[in-house]
């Protein structure tokens, strides 16, 4: 992929120095989208409660066209700040957003299981709504790895916002193909352990969130949010292609669905 400026996200521990590499033996590694997937919204959509009369102007959403919505959203950020938005107002606002049901939950049992699930985040958000609303949940050092967009304020207190990266994949917004992180990061750390993971899990909750299913393997696990596109998706894929999607699909409407599945997964190690 062609990269501008984008940010692979590790814990300020680690970036200090102060925390050894990833051990190599933890058998299972778990994929995580951030909207409507760890918080119950879209935090793009959220972020508007900051601006003026907590809506966007008609001009402004009628910029929008499909496969471009990382561009519509610098626009959005360009105009709040025009419009004497501040840092603090849009911290607020994403720090309220409620956590989907049962993910405090799911990362709580991750939490006691820290040998065995190496955490990584993939999402189309940016940065700072990202670090802040897991700082805000308590639930940031659990993440070895955060890919998303790169965001962050200049001295004029503008929030800037760029792509993730460019890439090739028909299905992707042009801004971030899923797939292709997660299958260079699976690439990189199965070199770097010198082994693949046993298990590789996703959970997720939109379109995006399919194309990187498409590379999961037989003993993996597609945690598909219950009647969001993904599990669409997924379902249309299976019913009509069954040879193309190998990876096991467990529907979940929360997150204690998926903390079944993994407590299964470990006692049957």
């Amino acid at each position: 992929c062609v990269c501008f400026g984008c940010e692979l996200v590790e814990p300020s521990s680690r970036r200090r120095g102060n925390m050894a590499a990833a051990p190599p033996h933890k058998p299972f590694l778990i994929f995580f989208d951030f909207d409507e997937t760890i918080v119950d919204e879209s935090s793009d959509d959220v972020v508007v409660q900051a601006a003026p009369g907590q809506r966007l102007p008609a001009w402004l959403k009628d910029t929008y066209q499909p496969g471009h919505y990382n561009e519509y959203m610098q626009r959005v950020l360009a105009y709040m700040a025009e419009k004497g938005v501040t840092e603090q107002a849009i911290r607020t606002v994403i720090e309220k957003i409620p956590a989907s049901p049962g993910i405090l939950a799911l990362f709580q049992y991750l939490r006691t299981r820290p040998q065995d699930f190496e955490i990584v985040l993939v999402s189309d958000a940016n940065t700072f709504f990202i670090e802040t609303w897991l700082r805000r949940a308590g639930a940031r050092h659990q993440f070895l790895k955060i890919f998303t967009n790169p965001a962050s304020f200049n001295e004029d207190g503008r929030l800037l916002l760029g792509p993730y990266h460019a890439h090739g994949c028909p299905r992707c917004p042009e801004n971030m193909c899923k797939q292709v992180i997660v299958r260079d990061y699976l690439a990189r750390r199965t070199q770097e352990r010198g082994r693949p993971f046993q298990r590789v899990f996703y959970v997720g909750d939109g379109a995006n969130d399919f194309c990187p299913s498409l590379i999961l393997g037989p003993r993996d696990t597609a945690f598909a949010r219950q009647d969001y596109p993904m599990h669409k998706l997924i379902v249309e894929k299976v019913t009509t292609q069954p040879a193309d999607f190998k990876a096991t699909v467990v529907p979940w409407a929360s997150g204690e669905d998926v903390v079944a599945r993994l407590k299964k997964v470990v006692e049957e190690r």
